[in-house]
């Protein structure tokens, strides 16, 4: 895990609209704070990407991350206005000065925030992990999360990333 990072997206209160649950979130959000202790374990950083729009605002009650997740003030904090977590950010920077190369990625939008993510991870030239299970989403009017999910797990699967 030496050079390695976790990278927690948008599990933010407010990606939850109040009548509509996330996708096995209780499950995401204890297999998130596993993966978490494992890396405090480690001494190996940990981020949490936070977006930041007219819905989550800035340091709102929404904005905030879920109570449930481990985290803590040594911990690093990204914000961001676009679902790709280098646009405009000062991660990669953050990730270059720390000598980081290899990322692990969890959290939410499966199909928005995240995916975007590891794929412009990818094009950076991270190499990247995911443990199965660990992003969630809401149901479209397409499709449900658990296939949403699904199948972009099958898509990132030794394309984009490799699953612990």
């Amino acid at each position: 895990m030496e050079n390695t990072a976790l990278i927690i997206i948008d599990l933010q209160i407010g990606v939850q609209p109040e009548n509509v649950p996330l996708y096995n979130l209780a499950n995401v959000l204890d297999g998130v704070n596993q993966r978490i202790r494992l890396y405090r374990e480690k001494n190996n950083p940990i981020i949490f990407i936070q977006h930041n729009d007219g819905d989550l605002v800035l340091n709102s009650p929404k904005w905030q991350l879920f109570r449930e997740l481990d985290n803590k003030d040594t911990d690093i904090y990204v914000n961001k206005t676009h679902a790709n977590s280098f646009f405009k950010t000062d991660l990669n920077d953050q990730l270059m000065k720390l000598n980081i190369n290899s990322l692990e990625i969890c959290g939410a939008q499966t199909e928005y925030c995240v995916d975007t993510t590891i794929r412009m991870a990818h094009g950076l030239g991270y190499k990247l992990f995911m443990k199965k299970g660990l992003t969630t989403t809401l149901n479209s009017d397409l499709l449900g999360a658990k296939t949403i999910i699904e199948h972009h797990e099958n898509l990132w699967n030794n394309r984009f990333l490799t699953f612990l």
